[in-house]
């Protein structure tokens, strides 16, 4: 064997390990729920369980972008609070230097929040 190819070995049984577990971890349900008869559906499985009458349309419909723009919009502000509160209860240590970055990073979100607000993401109908 080549010394090229003694030093790849590791990395190609690493790899089949990998490959093997993962083909494992994904098949070994797959086909346990196909021997235990999951997948036969009938009237008692279908049935609703959660709210107890039938659902309104399908559970896979599609959701409008502005659902998720809304949603992003306020996983950033979020973030934006739980920014504030360390900042807050740290600034005797960073002094000036800190309190002008935390100005800086609320007028970028500011700035952000002002182009949302111009291009509509914020509006439902």
């Amino acid at each position: 064997m080549s010394a090229i190819a003694t030093q790849y070995l590791p990395i190609l049984l690493f790899l089949a390990v990998a490959i093997a577990f993962a083909l494992i971890f994904v098949g070994a349900p797959i086909l346990v729920s196909g021997l235990t008869g999951t997948s036969k559906p009938d009237t008692v499985k279908l049935s609703e369980y959660e709210s107890g009458f039938p659902a309104f349309s399908d559970s896979r419909a599609q959701f409008d972008v502005r659902f998720y723009l809304v949603a992003i919009l306020f996983i950033v502000f979020d973030l934006e609070a739980a920014f504030l509160f360390p900042w807050a209860v740290s600034l005797h240590w960073s002094g000036v230097p800190g309190w002008w970055a935390m100005m800086e990073f609320l007028g970028e979100l500011a700035i952000g929040l002002v182009y949302a607000w111009k291009v509509g993401a914020l509006e439902w109908e």
